[in-house]
């Protein structure tokens, strides 16, 4: 079960994924790149080991995103955002109201995660 913060987050970057599709439509050879990335951030926001006091994502110590997709991400994100004010002016300015905040220190792993990490190794 999400928190309320990650929640907010999947559908924060809903809103800039479809705002951003409105004006880039995907290729025709891909009709899919949009979904793939909505889906695979959501699937970060999920495991997200700050949970509730998650940061923003840029500013987070901890980069989940693989580099291709975080680079799509960044791109839909500084479109996006200033025509956020517009579309979904409290999503945005929730959004800015977070990325203010400062960054929690990084929660300890459990030993039940490291032995999950280590045996996928």
């Amino acid at each position: 079960m999400n928190s309320k913060r990650i929640n907010r987050e999947i559908r924060t970057i809903e809103k800039m994924i479809r705002i951003y599709e409105r004006a880039h439509p995907a290729p025709v050879n891909s009709p899919n790149d949009y979904n793939k990335l909505y889906a695979y951030a959501i699937n970060r926001l999920e495991k997200c080991r700050y949970g509730e006091q998650k940061p923003a994502c840029k500013q987070c110590p901890v980069h989940c995103y693989q580099p291709k997709m975080r680079e799509q991400m960044k791109v839909i994100m500084r479109w996006s955002g200033p025509k956020m004010l517009f579309h979904h002016p409290i999503l945005a300015i929730r959004h800015l109201l977070d990325d203010r905040k400062p960054v929690p220190e990084l929660p300890k792993k459990s030993r039940k995660a490291i032995r999950e990490t280590n045996t996928r190794l």
